[in-house]
């Protein structure tokens, strides 16, 4: 991981992987591999996010073409 500015950097007792940032005084997890798990992560909820979206458009389809499907018997019966 490559930073940007110069940090000061504190290891934190008892974290391998943590940091504190001296100048912020925020704590920076340094590991690669849970940032690389915490990124899969987000791309999974993006991706259930996509298919829920997705699900609920083609649910609204559904709901507009059964409607017209109403709409369409109501008239032939009135018609009759």
């Amino acid at each position: 991981m490559r930073w940007r500015y110069n940090m000061s950097r504190l290891k934190v007792q008892g974290y391998d992987s943590l940091v504190r940032d001296t100048s912020t005084n925020a704590i920076v997890n340094t590991s690669t591999s849970e940032y690389t798990i915490y990124m899969q992560r987000v791309k999974a909820r993006e991706k259930q996010g996509d298919q829920i979206r997705n699900v609920v458009k083609e649910i609204n389809n559904l709901k507009s073409e059964l409607r017209e499907i109403k709409d369409l018997i109501k008239d032939n019966l009135g018609k009759k």
